[in-house]
């Protein structure tokens, strides 16, 4: 394992949906479920969900890039969410699923925006891709409950990824 230590942040839909995938890879050191994008400190769910603070559901990811590329993880995020919606991903509706791709660098920045063209350019969809490449903000662990949910709480996990998020990635990234 390398010493040095990444990380990334994404917005896609409910967090509790977005930590399995990135739990799971290789080179992943750590994943947390929390809140970024928004104006106030410290919100709680409560907050978030009111769709008052500004903020998104997201997870930030610690990765060893000796063993996982950023440009892998981006990869990862996109077959995760429905890049053409941004109005929420799937049975979660509201600014706080929004798809977000929070860059915490140039490198980050120009690995993002050129995925996404190349992801445009593949006409893979009918829509255009609306995600967002934003600079990343503060982010705010999310409260305990939230942390891991798809370990804690399988059967509700799954009953989340039958809202539509499961058939999506089948319908549209099986062959790719």
């Amino acid at each position: 394992m390398s010493e040095r230590i990444e990380t990334a942040t994404f917005a896609g839909g409910c967090f509790w949906c977005m930590v399995r995938p990135f739990d799971t890879f290789p080179g992943i050191v750590r994943v947390l479920s929390g809140y970024t994008g928004g104006t106030v400190t410290d919100p709680t769910y409560e907050q978030v969900k009111s769709q008052t603070t500004g903020h998104t559901e997201a997870v930030k990811i610690w990765f060893d890039p000796s063993v996982v590329t950023y440009e892998q993880l981006v990869t990862l995020y996109w077959q995760q969410t429905d890049p053409t919606d941004d109005a929420g991903q799937f049975q979660d509706r509201g600014t706080n699923y929004r798809p977000v791709i929070f860059v915490n660098s140039a490198a980050q920045a120009a690995t993002a925006q050129a995925s996404k063209q190349a992801l445009q350019e593949r006409e893979q969809f009918d829509k255009p891709i609306v995600t967002r490449i934003q600079v990343v903000q503060p982010f705010f662990v999310a409260e305990e409950r939230h942390q891991q949910f798809y370990k804690k709480h399988a059967d509700r996990f799954a009953e989340e990824e039958a809202g539509g998020r499961s058939a999506f990635i089948d319908q549209h990234w099986q062959n790719h």
